[in-house]
């Protein structure tokens, strides 16, 4: 189903008992975000905070919050019918009959739905601020973490026009409030925004921004998603063929650009390519670390449209899972079609939420010859935002992919230590803190497929062995009750599958070195083939928490090395001394203060204890 906004998904959630409402005075710095990330991490409603302090607007966040919901807001009974609605669109098939042509109507009809449509009565232009009236302060926007450099908008949709060919964009870059009519606008080096950007600076002229907050939830999708570059396909098309109409627009009133009619605020203006950038930051990421100050453009919001009775929505970025981790899966399943078209072979993917989207993705394949896990692999960098992938396991087709713990046993099963691992060097997220350069770092491919003869070093070749018959090599687990000591090991642990897992105070250059060849040469280390070696604010006893430390704080290629035969995983920090030579930043920490008052609190807000 379509909806025509997002106050009437809303609707249907509190109709189906998804969203609760919050009457009591709340603040939108910090407490919001305390109260949100304990309801999304234990899969409870959205929220719907209708008393923020110094605001006449109310605030809706979790609206996302669960794969079901996302699925609801898609249209679909569930993500995998995502993947569905895309396959039947681009197999355009049936053949040159009239029974064949006819077969395709419905699937063209579709397609036919993908450009917007102009309405001249937006709802979102029912209220206008212009010039001075223009005011940020007065929309309830988040300061989400501690260390953030002020309020962000989190569910932004910012949209651009290409200066030379008109084509049209539309992302979602988070963007920091400066003040009464200014923020900053955060496009990284890869991001459309920045192209357009410098093709205005090289016309000489400004570059008109458009950011709308709401719409419907397809439309809050669709400008998350890594679209492909296809003419004619742009966030509305994608949004219109999810919900199988077209999507409504407007002009802006200040800007000559199309906006999303069914919007709740829209934030109208320009970029000045030919101004001093403005420091932005720090900013508590989805990477669930901060990402430190930087220099970014500058945005002058010229004009404010709203409805007269305007939501605004937001989300929370941070430690998985969070709300953009049911996002992620939302455009696996969109996009798994296209790289099946383009790498057959490919049976699944995942990126779990431990590898926050691009620093881990498992892949499932129909394995036929030696090599085709790297071929795989190496495919899948060359697609799109799949540039920015960090590690990539790859396994057999009978492994199921969103099974975190199942992918791993098949790691320490299937692939031995440097033999079955290879690193290469490609595009990082420029998020990345650890990466040996801003944007540019190593990359892991695991290749955790059964092995054929050439891949093990036999002298048997798979031609000779036509019956097929593979004999798995056998590896047999141990966990040690006996572990050795190290200085700065506070915590370490090993599991029954192979994995050893240490939390580390490093405190001089070369320590985690020295551990990984220490705890190689001990006898605990028999049953072992990954040592995973994490920074002292990591919890051992939790697998989930130990990978998303470990992904985010590893260049793969100077970071993961075989000791003996161990492959050790350095995920500790970096210093100055061993040639980092960029601010290790800080992980996500909640103030003390705000978690206590939430506490005292939480019946005052009118939630159940359960998801306290």
């Amino acid at each position: 189903m379509a909806f025509p906004d997002i106050q009437s998904f809303m609707r249907l959630l509190e109709q189906r008992g998804e969203l609760v409402r919050v009457s009591v005075p709340v603040s939108r710095e910090l407490e919001i975000t305390e109260i949100a990330d304990r309801m999304v991490k234990r899969g409870g409603p959205a929220l719907l905070f209708e008393n923020v302090v110094g605001s006449a607007y109310p605030v809706v966040i979790g609206l996302l919050g669960t794969k079901e919901r996302v699925a609801l807001a898609l249209g679909v009974d569930d993500l995998d019918g995502l993947a569905e609605k895309v396959r039947a669109l681009i197999d355009l098939s049936g053949g040159g009959s009239k029974l064949g042509l006819l077969s395709n109507v419905t699937k063209l009809r579709d397609a036919m739905n993908l450009p917007p449509r102009r309405v001249k009565n937006a709802p979102v232009q029912q209220v206008v601020w212009r010039g001075d009236e223009v005011d940020l302060s007065r929309i309830p926007v988040l300061k989400c973490w501690p260390l953030d450099g002020g309020p962000f908008v989190t569910l932004p949709l910012v949209i651009t026009n290409d200066p030379e060919t008109g084509e049209r964009n539309m992302g979602m870059y988070r963007v920091q409030v400066m003040s009464r009519n200014t923020t900053g606008m955060h496009w990284q080096r890869h991001k459309t925004g920045t192209k357009h950007l410098e093709k205005a600076r090289k016309l000489g002229k400004k570059l008109e921004v458009a950011v709308a907050i709401g719409g419907d939830p397809a439309l809050i999708y669709a400008a998350t998603a890594p679209l492909p570059p296809v003419p004619g396909l742009d966030e509305f098309a994608l949004a219109g063929y999810l919900r199988g109409q077209r999507y409504p627009v407007t002009k802006g009133v200040t800007v000559d650009l199309d906006v999303p009619a069914n919007a709740e605020f829209i934030l109208e203006g320009y970029v000045d390519p030919s101004e001093d950038w403005v420091v932005e930051g720090p900013f508590g990421d989805h990477t669930g670390f901060y990402t430190l100050p930087d220099l970014y453009p500058q945005f002058h919001v010229t004009a404010v449209t709203m409805r007269e009775r305007p939501v605004y929505p937001a989300t929370i970025v941070g430690r998985p899972p969070m709300e953009d981790a049911y996002l992620i899966e939302a455009s696996e399943r969109l996009f798994l079609p296209a790289a099946q078209l383009i790498i057959p072979e490919i049976v699944d993917y995942h990126m779990p939420p431990a590898g926050v989207a691009h620093n881990l993705v498992f892949v499932s394949i129909r394995k036929t010859y030696p090599g085709q896990a790297y071929k795989v692999a190496n495919g899948l960098f060359g697609l799109g935002q799949m540039m920015f992938a960090k590690v990539i396991v790859v396994v057999d087709e009978d492994v199921t992919v969103s099974d975190f713990g199942a992918v791993w046993r098949e790691v320490a099963q299937k692939a031995v230590p440097g033999r079955d691992t290879l690193t290469t060097r490609g595009p990082i997220d420029v998020l990345d803190h650890s990466s040996r350069g801003w944007g540019y770092g190593g990359k892991l491919i695991i290749d955790a497929t059964t092995k054929r003869p050439e891949e093990t070093g036999s002298g048997v070749s798979s031609r000779d062995d036509q019956a097929g018959d593979v004999t798995p090599e056998t590896f047999q687990p141990h966990a040690s009750a006996e572990l050795p000591t190290f200085d700065g090991v506070l915590a370490q642990t090993q599991t029954g599958d192979g994995y050893w897992l240490v939390a580390l105070d490093k405190t001089r250059p070369g320590q985690a070195q020295e551990l990984a060849r220490a705890f190689a040469a001990h006898p605990a280390a028999r049953g072992i083939r990954h040592l995973l070696i994490c920074d002292d604010q990591t919890d051992v006893g939790n697998l989930q928490d130990v990978w998303w430390t470990i992904l985010n704080n590893i260049d793969a290629e100077r970071d993961v090395a075989v000791h003996g035969g161990l492959l050790a995983w350095d995920g500790a920090r970096k210093l100055p001394e061993e040639g980092f030579v960029r601010e290790w930043p800080p992980k996500i920490v909640m103030d003390g203060a705000v978690v206590n008052r939430v506490d005292a609190l939480w019946h005052v807000y009118g939630l159940p204890e359960q998801w306290r």
